[in-house]
């Protein structure tokens, strides 16, 4: 592929690629980089602190234009947009200086390929008349309608609204880009469902598995230690371990009293942090390092009920070797085998019955253990999903 000049838009920062917002972006700007191309990515940052710490990513790309706002402006922003048809998503991700700065750039350096990621900040490149990727990555409209069954009247209103407002955005934006991709073969269900004559394709997130490596000690975990990993401000991760600790660990502790639970992410909000009150469970917030935590334990579980997309912390606990309880649901984002390589609970006494049955049997642990970074290297490594990734840029370009 000859060499390109890339408009690369986010709507989360894309450095520190550290979560599962930006680790897609900052993936894919470096392996950008990496092929010989020009890559400018905009996007923007909502505090000082924020603008400084993405200075680093002046390495990974050729410009960064960065649309400072306040977090403070934009949450008004979001609000006034609430009874208007467009999305209050939409609102929340625009800033006129970084619209203007994106003019800006398109006019002096006309870009080769502009490519999105997330339908929030598709709004400032979507009338141009270049090719153009939408990365949908999941669709967010079936998200926040799965919220709004989890909340209560009225505010549950409020998100269906958002969802059906966002879906009707979806719909128009997959008509005004080239292509548009998500992260997983059910994302792209969603989006054919629309049935709009658009070209639709999906590639899915990759893993760093020589840094997600196995202990190298494989007998070193704590027998009796479930973990969790994710953003503890978070409302599907905050539902999943309230949910977790309070209906499911109980029922674990009637056969294996010492099991212990450990909660691994930023920002725990004040309901998670209260769960330290009841007995065994550890809430550590932000950490240097995640792996050592995983890697104690004796299973990672994802037993979230709402969950769109592929969850980073599947992938990354069997990159560590470390066996996987999961919902149906945070499960469809994986192409994995239940039994083999994850299991996978459909409730409450499941996830238990699972996790007790890993905490049982040492053997049947080593074998879930060795074929989940099995899966890992061979379908889920950023080699093949980049190769897929070149393979839908070059169908862009072609105009086929």
């Amino acid at each position: 592929m000859q060499s390109l000049k890339i408009l690369y838009l986010c709507h989360r920062f894309p450095y520190p690629g550290n979560d599962g917002s930006r680790v897609r972006s900052f993936n894919l700007i470096r392996h950008f980089k990496s092929q010989g191309h020009q890559v400018t990515v905009a996007s923007l940052t909502r505090s000082d602190h924020e603008t400084a710490a993405g200075e680093p990513l002046n390495e990974y790309c050729d410009k960064v234009i960065a649309g400072q706002v306040s977090e403070a402006v934009q949450n008004c922003r979001m609000v006034a947009y609430l009874f208007t048809p467009v999305p209050s998503s939409i609102a929340y991700f625009y800033s006129s200086r970084l619209k203007q700065r994106i003019a800006e750039e398109i006019s002096t350096n006309r870009p080769d390929l502009i490519y999105v990621h997330c339908s929030s900040v598709a709004h400032y490149v979507a009338e141009y008349d270049i090719p153009k990727i939408m990365d949908f990555v999941d669709m967010d409209s079936a998200k926040w309608l799965i919220y709004s069954r989890f909340k209560s009247f009225p505010i549950n209103l409020g998100y269906w609204y958002e969802g059906i407002r966002l879906r009707r955005a979806e719909k128009k934006l997959a008509q005004q880009f080239s292509v548009s991709t998500c992260i997983t073969r059910t994302e792209l269900d969603t989006l054919n469902n629309y049935n709009l004559d658009i070209d639709g394709d999906w590639f899915p997130n990759g893993v760093d598995s020589d840094f997600f490596c196995p202990d190298p000690d494989p007998g070193s975990y704590q027998p009796d230690t479930i973990s969790f990993i994710g953003r503890m401000d978070y409302y599907p991760n905050i539902e999943a371990m309230l949910r977790f600790c309070n209906d499911i660990l109980p029922l674990i502790q009637q056969h294996k009293p010492d099991a212990r639970m450990i909660i691994i992410g930023a920002n725990p909000a004040p309901e998670i942090r209260r769960l330290e009150q009841l007995n065994s469970v550890t809430v550590t917030g932000t950490v240097d390092d995640v792996r050592d935590y995983v890697r104690s334990s004796a299973v990672m579980v994802a037993p979230l009920n709402i969950a769109r997309g592929t969850q980073n912390k599947i992938l990354e606990a069997m990159a560590m070797g470390v066996p996987v309880v999961c919902s149906s649901v945070a499960a469809r984002g994986v192409e994995a085998e239940h039994g083999k390589n994850i299991l996978v609970a459909a409730n409450n006494q499941e996830c238990a019955d699972q996790v007790l049955h890993v905490l049982n049997n040492a053997e049947q642990r080593r074998s879930l253990s060795l074929e989940g970074r099995t899966l890992i290297e061979q379908q889920y490594t950023w080699d093949n999903a980049l190769q897929r990734l070149n393979t839908i840029v070059e169908r862009c370009l072609s105009g086929k």
